[in-house]
């Protein structure tokens, strides 16, 4: 197996919350130093490459796939155009299982609906409906997403209790997942409150 090629499909689908060092020398049986020596190699081959949009970040020997900071201002335009004004049926699914089981990580979120879903947490983080609200106290001290005020006053809701009743709702097979807000009221009121 190629090890640049495998670190880099470990961070990818670590999304948002990266991996530490240890779990990448764990997970592919390398020592330390070649560790960070791939690393290095990879992060020299995003920034070195004008054709690519992705580097490598890393925070206390956590390391992450993130975009260049050049994009950053094309980045903030998508997350507020029309294309992206609409939320998708995983966003509103991801939504909802925050709200229910909040503080949740995204691993546990993963675990709920079956895919990756670092991406969808980051929209949701820029539109504010959901923020972190802390960190796990389990190793790697994993992100922990709660809703925001905002959603609270974006669907009208008084306090949690307001929601619809969760067992019901995650008993449902997945063809039978009622979305927990009318997309349609959603959509219209998005678009009125971004202009």
């Amino acid at each position: 197996m190629d090890r640049r090629g495998a670190i880099e499909s470990l961070l990818f689908v670590a999304g948002d919350e990266g991996l530490h060092l240890e779990e990448i020398t764990s997970l592919l049986e390398m020592t330390l130093v070649e560790a960070e020596e791939v690393l290095s190699m990879l992060r020299k081959d995003y920034d070195g490459n004008p054709r690519s949009g992705l580097t490598i970040i890393e925070t206390r020997q956590r390391y992450q796939l993130a975009t260049k900071p050049e994009y950053s201002e094309l980045i903030r335009q998508y997350a507020i155009s029309p294309f992206a004004t609409r939320l998708s049926q995983a966003a509103l699914e991801t939504l909802a299982i925050v709200a229910y089981k909040q503080p949740i990580t995204r691993m546990e979120i993963d675990a709920i609906r079956g895919v990756q879903s670092s991406g969808i947490l980051q929209r949701l983080l820029i539109r504010g409906l959901v923020k972190e609200v802390g960190r796990e106290e389990t190793p790697g001290r994993p992100i922990l997403y709660g809703t925001t005020d905002y959603f609270m006053n974006y669907f009208g809701l008084k306090d949690m209790e307001e929601l619809p009743n969760a067992e019901v709702l995650f008993q449902l097979e997945e063809d039978e997942l009622i979305d927990l807000f009318d997309q349609e009221d959603f959509f219209t009121d998005m678009e009125n409150n971004e202009e």
